[in-house]
């Protein structure tokens, strides 16, 4: 969790966010892919670019209170429908700052942008301590799911 250059940061470091993927495949693509194989044909990462990233499994002591932007959730509140799924995320800093200072909600729901069909959450800061638990932290490279992970996303270790 913290300060940064993601979708729903705020664009003057008034909040932190925690991001979190129901499963590894999407935290990888939201988290290390990126755009990064975008016009590549080659597939690859290396130990070093996952060396470092740690996972941990976080569950929901109470039920989050979040904005639902799937499906037609920006159409229907009448705002772009690129603070969901654009790839520039200005936008989206600055709606999600609006939401942060106007409500009490506890972050958003969205589809990833790179696994369309799967749900990603960005929870706010004040939202984290009284409502998230997180298992123990394990170093992403150690996992032995880590491989069929990434042969979902098409992309191979080295």
């Amino acid at each position: 969790m913290g300060f940064g250059n993601t979708r729903f940061a705020s664009p003057v470091d008034a909040f932190k966010l925690i991001y979190l993927a129901k499963d590894l495949p999407t935290s990888i693509a939201e988290a290390i892919v990126r755009d990064r194989f975008e016009g590549r044909i080659d597939r690859v990462l290396t130990r070093g670019e996952v060396a470092g990233w740690g996972v941990c499994d976080v569950s929901a002591t109470a039920p989050l209170r979040v904005l639902d932007l799937r499906g037609n959730g920006c159409f229907e509140l009448g705002v772009s429908t690129d603070i969901a799924g654009g790839k520039a995320q200005d936008e989206a800093r600055a709606f999600s700052q609006t939401l942060y200072d106007t409500t009490d909600l506890d972050g958003i729901l969205y589809r990833s942008r790179f696994r369309k069909r799967q749900d990603c959450v960005a929870v706010y800061d004040r939202a984290v301590s009284p409502t998230l638990m997180a298992g123990p932290v394990v170093e992403m490279e150690s996992l032995a799911a880590l491989v069929p992970a990434l042969r979902t996303l098409r992309i191979q270790l080295i």
